[in-house]
C-alpha cells in the first residue's frame, strides 16, 4: 500500500497538467474573485458640463474627483454633446451643472445639479450615480457657513439608454455570450478530445476525407446549434423582456457569427492541446468559462478591477462581443462605432486558427 501511495504521487508529480489543475486553477481563482468581484467604484470615467464655471461648480468638480472614485475623461460644451460622449464607450457619468450655479447657491440656498448615467449597465449606473450624489450632498453640508439659510444642492438623476433600470438589459448580452462560449467552445473541444480518447480520430485522418473536411464536420453543427440559440435569446428577450432592438438586427446576427466562429477556433485549439474529454472540459472551464463571467464586464465593471486584471480583460473575447451588443441593442449604433472591437475578434479568430492548425500539424507528422 506504500508503494502504491508513493507511485500514485510520482504519478501525478509528473504529469505537467495535473499538477497545473491542481495548483495552479485553485490560486488563479481565488486571485480572480477576490479582485474580481467587487462593488467598490474605481477612477470611473465621467465627464462635466459645467454651465456655470464659477467658484463653486469648480469646487464641486474637484470634490468629485478628488474622492478617488470619478476620473475626468471629458469637458463638455453643450448638451447635444452628452450622448455622443456615452457613444465613444468611455464615458459612465455626466455631470451637469445648471447656469448660475454658484449665484443662485448663495442667493437662494439651492441649486440644481444633473447626473446623467448610462444605464445600459444598471447596476454600475446606481452605484456611479449614488457615490456622485452622496459626494455632492457632502459637499452642499458643508457650505453652510456661506448662507445662514437652508441650503442643498438638488440632485436630478437620469438614466440614458434604460430609465426603468431593468436587469435583463445587463443579463442578456452576457446570457448570449456565455451559451454562444459555451456551446461552440467547450462542446466543440470536448467533441474532437474525445475522438482523440476514442481513438477514432486517427481512423477519420487515414479516411479519404481531408484535413479540413474533418474539422469542419465537427464544427458546422455547433455553428448552427450556436446561431439557433441566439436566436432563440433574441426573441425571448425581445418579446418576454420587453428588451429594445435600437440598432441593425442584421448587423447584430452577423457579429454573433463572427463571435461563434471565433469562439469554435478557440475549442478546435484547446482539442488539440487536450488528450482526454477531461482534460479538454477543464481547459474550458478555466480558460472560457470563469473568465467570461468575471473579465468580460458581464456583472462586475472592469474599471474597479486592478490593473492587472483590466490589462487581462483585454484578451477576454466575451468583453469585446458583449461591448458590441450593447451599442447595437440599448444604443442603436453602426460599426462605425465598435469596428476596433469587431476587428479584435478577427484577429483573434486568425490567431486560434493558425495556432489549431499548427498543433494539428505537429500531431499528424
Amino acid at each position: 500500500m506504500k508503494g502504491f501511495i508513493y507511485k500514485e504521487f510520482l504519478h501525478i508529480f509528473r504529469d505537467p497538467r495535473t499538477m497545473l489543475i491542481l495548483f495552479g486553477m485553485p490560486l488563479v481563482q481565488v486571485l480572480l474573485f477576490g479582485f474580481a468581484i467587487t462593488n467598490e467604484i474605481n477612477n470611473a470615467g465621467i465627464a462635466i458640463l459645467d454651465q456655470s464655471k464659477d467658484e463653486m461648480s469648480l469646487a464641486v468638480t474637484d470634490k468629485l474627483l478628488a474622492s478617488g472614485y470619478f476620473k475626468l475623461n471629458e469637458t463638455l460644451n453643450s448638451r447635444d454633446e452628452i450622448e455622443p460622449a456615452f457613444r465613444k464607450g468611455n464615458t459612465s457619468l455626466v455631470v451637469v451643472f445648471e447656469p448660475g450655479f454658484s449665484a443662485r447657491f448663495i442667493r437662494e440656498g439651492q441649486a440644481a445639479v444633473q447626473l446623467i448615467a448610462d444605464a445600459s449597465d444598471p447596476n454600475t449606473a446606481n452605484l456611479l450615480s449614488g457615490f456622485a450624489s452622496g459626494i455632492i450632498r457632502d459637499f452642499s453640508a458643508g457650505t453652510k457657513e456661506i448662507n445662514q439659510a437652508p441650503v442643498t444642492i438638488q440632485v436630478q438623476t437620469h438614466m440614458l439608454y434604460n430609465p426603468e433600470l431593468k436587469g435583463v438589459f445587463m443579463f442578456v448580452p452576457g446570457t448570449i455570450t456565455v451559451l454562444l462560449m459555451l456551446i461552440s467552445a467547450m462542446m466543440t473541444s470536448i467533441s474532437i478530445a474525445k475522438e482523440k480518447e476514442l481513438g477514432t480520430m486517427e481512423v477519420l485522418l487515414v479516411s479519404p476525407l481531408k484535413t479540413w473536411q474533418i474539422v469542419s464536420g465537427k464544427v458546422v453543427p455547433y455553428i448552427i446549434l450556436s446561431f439557433i440559440n441566439a436566436l432563440l435569446i433574441l426573441f425571448l428577450a425581445y418579446t418576454v423582456f420587453a428588451m429594445p432592438m435600437r440598432g441593425s438586427l442584421i448587423l447584430l446576427l452577423a457579429e454573433s457569427i463572427l463571435f461563434i466562429i471565433m469562439a469554435l477556433t478557440m475549442g478546435i485549439f484547446i482539442s488539440t492541446i487536450s488528450n482526454t474529454q477531461q482534460q479538454a472540459m477543464l481547459l474550458s472551464m478555466f480558460a472560457l468559462m470563469l473568465p467570461t463571467i468575471l473579465l468580460s464586464g458581464f456583472i462586475f465593471p472592469i474599471e474597479n478591477m486592478p490593473a492587472a486584471l483590466q490589462y487581462l480583460s483585454h484578451l477576454m473575447p466575451s468583453k469585446w462581443f458583449i461591448i458590441i451588443i450593447k451599442q447595437i441593442m440599448l444604443k442603436g449604433l453602426d460599426i462605425t462605432y465598435f469596428w476596433k472591437d469587431t476587428l479584435i475578434l478577427v484577429l483573434m479568430t486568425i490567431f486560434f486558427l493558425m495556432m489549431s492548425i499548427r498543433k494539428f500539424n505537429v500531431r499528424l507528422s
